[in-house]
């Protein structure tokens, strides 16, 4: 009988680290920059969070004001976004993180330079 018991236990066992996976490996979303949005001086807002795979950024301005352009690390440093680069407009943009650096620039003439930039890195 107590071989039972123990088969029971282990079950229980195994079933609660699944679910307490689970619920860690559940992806996350924010909004960049938090209640400001995404604006002027919110390039500093991903320092010293924990990004992973999955995570989802979410993109809050006002549209016309701004927008956000996905770039490479080459495109972050010189404030351009090169042909084809993926460009959000709507003012509510949700972007999902892949592993590594991800990098973002307002395309808007004079923002990126003015430092509305950022760069993500999600393991």
């Amino acid at each position: 009988m107590a071989h039972g018991r123990d088969t029971t236990v282990v079950l229980a066992l195994v079933l609660l680290c699944g679910v307490l996976h689970g619920e860690l490996a559940e992806s996350m979303e924010y909004t960049v920059g938090d209640g400001r949005g995404w604006t002027f001086g919110s390039g500093s807002w991903s320092n010293g969070k924990r990004f992973l795979a999955g995570d989802m950024l979410v993109f809050k301005y006002a549209p016309g004001a701004h927008n956000v352009v996905v770039v490479d690390a080459t495109g972050h440093n010189s404030c351009s976004a090169p042909g084809g680069a993926v460009r959000y407009s709507s003012g509510n943009d949700n972007v999902t993180l892949t592993r590594g650096t991800s990098f973002f620039i307002c395309g808007i003439p004079g923002h990126c330079a003015a430092g509305m930039k950022m760069a993500v890195t999600a393991a």
